[in-house]
């Protein structure tokens, strides 16, 4: 795994040991930050469920002005530490070792707002809802901000507009997909 493009391009990334991360490739890392491109440069960025931090690190390479990443997993958020300091963007980052809910209610009480939130949290979990909703609750969504969900192909994110939400594009891959969301204008 590494970093595709930008100030860190061409470097290599840890993963954090064991099975409870699941990175995202590069070819679809790739074709998700050339959808977002006009969107990433000088955005504030949140990584939710963020593993290794590459999808985090990716865009503070491609210019994002500062990401926050969360993370429940101890080995997990000081591996995303590792990283930041091996691609020497630490100065841009902050690291949450929280569980996702409680990370955004934190980022919710500083009035923290977000350009561009990826979020991956663990497939066939009930967690998508919840996070979509606290996201919504919590306003830390700028208002031309973009949700990026990435899961299973299968799994139904119908619920979204239920939330709130619009789906502004899905792009599948051979086993998941990235859906990106917006906030309806409906409301």
């Amino acid at each position: 795994m590494r970093v595709i493009a930008g100030t860190a391009r061409r470097l290599s990334l840890m993963t954090p040991k064991g099975m409870e991360t699941r990175p995202t490739l590069d070819r679809e890392k790739e074709t998700l930050f050339n959808t977002l491109q006009n969107d990433v440069g000088g955005a504030r960025f949140l990584d939710l469920f963020a593993g290794s931090g590459q999808i985090g690190i990716e865009a503070l390479s491609r210019g994002a002005k500062e990401a926050v990443f969360v993370e429940m997993g101890r080995d997990a958020a000081a591996c995303i530490k590792k990283n930041l300091e091996h691609t020497k963007l630490s100065d841009k980052a902050v690291v949450y070792a929280n569980d996702c809910l409680t990370a955004i209610a934190k980022l919710a009480s500083k009035k923290e707002s977000f350009d561009i939130i990826f979020l991956d949290p663990p497939y066939d979990s009930e967690l998508y809802e919840d996070t979509l909703s606290a996201i919504k609750r919590a306003g830390i969504l700028s208002e031309d901000g973009i949700v990026v969900v990435e899961s299973r192909l299968r799994t139904d994110l119908s619920f979204t507009e239920d939330l709130g939400f619009e789906t502004i594009k899905t792009k599948e891959y051979k086993t998941n997909k990235h859906s990106l969301l917006r906030l309806s204008n409906k409301e």
